[in-house]
């Protein structure tokens, strides 16, 4: 049974918005798929599809009015209400799907100000901390920090794999206060490493005692937001990067990830036929956030090559789902997302080639992208180098 609340509510007025404009996308779709068979478009070439006219055109126009009013109705209807229902708490279902669809849409969600868009903040348990007072939700916390960054499509209750929390384990066993965040993975690297950056020196600036080591784990895209954020705290002179000594990635696409690079290939091929093209917006429609990972952008320029920051000791884990070591399997497959090469920062442009030495790299077999959140073998190699 569903409990009516504010946080459910605002899930019925997010879904909704997202239902309209969904059925308002594909009504569009087939009114350009429409025109092009009006037209009698070769199989190829650019598309000459727009709105259509007369009859046909009037009654497309008023779906997508018909639709349009329907939402803004809902939305009129249960925004006022809301007050009336008390707060309600979240779940790890909810909070799951939620990022799963800030993952792909999240863009769109803050663009559009839908009540679904996850909003940046740092965590404890199921606490939140706030930078301006961590104290309130750390009374008792140490000089070492670790923050520790989920990867796309999810959020810090994933570290959790069997019942077992393994980095925030090997966080207490090593003397680390540990720091979770939550952020919108939808969004570009950039503006998520921005974000970070100012709320790490709101942060570490009213931290209970003196910080003397703050270290970072990052898992997939994490590991990107992680560097994103050394690199925007420095441009912009904030104090925090002199405490940053180890920065550790987890199955992180330094150089990109294939499945990303093959979406943008498959965009582009579908574009080459007027007939295909329609459907080619759905796929365009992916998230910011996942469209850096082509290359492992974590700058607006997606082809510039950005170093690790000096000073700090990066450590790599990649794996592979092979049991041995094959070297097409690993360039193409590594873990079913991230190849190893691109997990270890290796290019075959040495100008763009990240330099982890090879002592601070560990290769795991038999291991998929989301068993590096939690498998044992790599949170022993990740509580040596913290030590």
């Amino acid at each position: 049974m569903v409990t009516l609340n504010k946080t459910t509510l605002s899930d019925l007025r997010g879904a909704a918005r997202l239902a309209i404009e969904a059925t308002v996308g594909i009504t569009e779709l087939v009114e350009r798929m429409h025109h092009t068979i009006q037209l009698r478009h070769p199989p190829f070439g650019e598309s000459r599809a727009k709105v259509t006219t007369g009859v046909t055109g009037q009654v497309y126009r008023t779906v997508r009015g018909v639709t349009r009013l329907i939402g803004q109705g809902l939305d009129a209807g249960l925004a006022p209400i809301s007050g009336m229902f008390p707060e309600g708490e979240s779940s790890a279902a909810r909070d799951a799907w939620i990022s799963a669809i800030n993952g792909v849409y999240g863009d769109y969600l803050e663009r559009t100000s839908n009540p679904l868009a996850v909003e940046m903040s740092l965590r404890t348990g199921a606490s939140r901390i706030d930078p301006e007072s961590p104290a309130d939700a750390l009374p008792v916390a140490t000089g070492k920090v670790l923050l520790i960054i989920h990867g796309l499509c999810l959020n810090e209750l994933h570290w959790t794999r069997g019942g077992r929390n393994r980095v925030g384990s090997v966080s207490s066993d090593r003397g680390f206060t540990p720091v979770y965040l939550r952020y919108n993975t939808g969004r570009s690297i950039e503006s998520n490493g921005r974000q970070l950056a100012g709320m790490l020196e709101t942060l570490l600036g009213n931290w209970p005692c003196p910080v003397q080591d703050l270290s970072v784990v990052g898992h997939s895209m994490g590991g990107l937001v992680a560097r994103s954020a050394t690199r925007e705290a420095r441009l912009a002179g904030y104090d925090w990067p002199v405490r940053l000594r180890r920065l550790v990635f987890l199955g992180t696409p330094h150089q990109g990830a294939p499945l990303e690079r093959g979406g943008y290939w498959l965009d582009r091929l579908m574009d080459l036929s007027p007939y295909a093209a329609p459907f080619a917006r759905l796929g365009k429609a992916r998230s910011a956030g996942i469209t850096d990972l082509r290359h492992g952008s974590i700058t607006h320029d997606k082809q510039e090559s950005v170093p690790l920051p000096e000073g700090v000791k990066c450590y790599a884990v990649a794996a592979a789902l092979g049991k041995r070591r094959s070297a097409a399997a690993e360039r193409l497959i590594g873990d079913g997302l991230v190849p190893i090469g691109s997990a270890l920062g290796q290019h075959r442009d040495a100008g763009r080639s990240l330099a982890i030495p090879r002592t601070h790299q560990y290769i795991g077999y038999e291991l998929g992208h989301l068993e590096l959140l939690g498998h044992p073998e790599v949170y022993q190699r990740v509580s040596a180098w913290l030590s």
